[in-house]
């Protein structure tokens, strides 16, 4: 029997939010993970259609194997949601629901052996897919110092980015940097004692940074919540689940300004997007766990869903 070690947030939300307003609804899963959010859902909503995605073929086979019981009424496709949104097969409707969860699932850290944290010692790997792009540590080999400093900090906020990468820098001159327990050992020399021996490890936003940049994280989110907006019924709903602020700054950002009457550049000398907005932002303020939830699953305490239902179909000129 598989053990899942991945705790789907916010699930009571996302089941009210995001479950079926309708008969024989789609809904597409852009993050499928080890398929809690789905299992949940396929099992209180039993007409519903799922289209699960998941970079990594290798989670993405345990969550077939959680989901076999819906296997009827499911599609699993390996590879980035943005590439199957944009180029979405004719064979299916239009979804209804798309959910984003975008944090990376636990089994990451805990199972894949890719480098995606410091308590082990492993290869630098931080690709979700393995077939394409450079690793971890190939962008620790050739990042000039300054465009290393500046990903540290715009990928994590990192106060001392700098001071790692001037170390890193430093470091790589000597011998190559492939391994966690090496970098993690890097950062804490870089940092300060009082940040090195504080309640969060030293290298926990340097790892965050290379994983969001390693695989396109931040820099590709805006594209893909235009393309799930633009491929949703009128009526739809979107679900985003974010884990840093950085992240949910984009989000919000992005559904804002969907939620406004003109969504033309400020300099535009006329309207050409109709003036009306495209969506109802559901969630004001974003919903965060509760104290039971961030109990039970520590993980969660970071998480923020924001919902909006779609009511305005735009143009590609728009």
């Amino acid at each position: 029997m598989t053990e899942y070690v991945h705790t789907p947030v916010l699930l009571n939300e996302v089941l009210d939010l995001l479950g079926p307003r309708g008969h024989n609804e789609l809904l597409i899963d852009c993050n499928t993970g080890e398929g809690g959010h789905s299992y949940s859902m396929m099992s209180k909503y039993t007409d519903l259609k799922l289209i699960a995605i998941d970079a990594d073929k290798d989670i993405l086979e345990i969550a077939k194997q959680r989901l076999q019981p819906f296997a009827d009424r499911i599609y699993f496709h390996c590879g980035w949601s943005f590439d199957f949104l944009t180029d979405y097969p004719s064979q299916f409707k239009r979804p209804d629901t798309i959910l984003f969860d975008l944090g990376v699932s636990f089994y990451h850290y805990k199972k894949s052996g890719k480098g995606f944290t410091f308590e082990k010692d492993e290869y630098l790997d931080m690709r979700l897919d393995t077939s394409t792009g450079i690793t971890a540590a190939e962008l620790l080999a050739r990042l000039p110092e300054r465009e290393l400093a500046d990903l540290l900090y715009n990928n994590a906020d990192e106060r001392y980015s700098r001071r790692i990468a001037s170390l890193i820098v430093n470091e790589r001159q000597k011998s190559t940097i492939t391994t966690t327990s090496a970098l993690a050992n890097l950062v804490a020399r870089a940092v300060p004692a009082s940040y090195r021996h504080g309640p969060v490890h030293p290298a926990t936003k340097t790892f965050q940074a290379l994983r969001i940049a390693t695989n396109g994280e931040l820099s590709q989110l805006p594209s893909i919540l235009e393309a799930a907006l633009r491929l949703i019924e009128p009526g739809g709903r979107l679900g985003i689940i974010s884990f840093h602020s950085i992240e949910d700054r984009i989000v919000k950002n992005f559904l804002r300004t969907m939620n406004k009457d003109c969504i033309c550049p400020p300099n535009a000398p006329i309207c050409k997007c109709g003036g009306q907005r495209s969506i109802n932002i559901l969630t004001k303020k974003g919903i965060t766990p509760g104290k039971d939830e961030i109990e039970r699953n520590p993980p969660s305490r970071s998480a923020r869903l924001r919902v909006a239902e779609k009511i305005l179909e735009r143009s590609d000129n728009d």
